[in-house]
């Protein structure tokens, strides 16, 4: 699971955790606000603690990257682009051959 998931996991329940105890202890809006966004906080920054500790990132998340590959399929679509381009040149060459030159009101 990527860390990213246990962020946003844990940041969500401290949103309800923290809104039923705002709910329940709060008596104005202020302290709603107030309990509700301390105790989000709280879980958003813990979980992040956790992680930093337990979670070896370099490690669990290596993708390798391939560069050879990739500048193969880059030169591939420039190729592609290039032989558009003269096709589409053409074609407005042709279109422009056509056509007369005059401009109609």
């Amino acid at each position: 699971m990527r860390s990213e998931n246990y962020v946003a996991f844990f940041t969500v329940c401290g949103f309800f955790i923290g809104l039923i105890f705002s709910i329940v202890k709060s008596n104005t809006v202020t302290e709603l606000f107030l309990y509700t966004f301390a105790i989000t906080l709280f879980f958003h920054m813990f979980i992040h603690v956790v992680l930093v500790n337990f979670i070896n990132a370099n490690e669990t998340f290596h993708i390798p990257f391939d560069k050879n590959e990739h500048e193969a399929l880059a030169n591939t679509q420039v190729m592609e682009l290039k032989e558009r381009e003269d096709q589409i040149t053409a074609l407005l060459k042709s279109i422009n051959d056509f056509t007369p030159n005059e401009r109609r009101s």
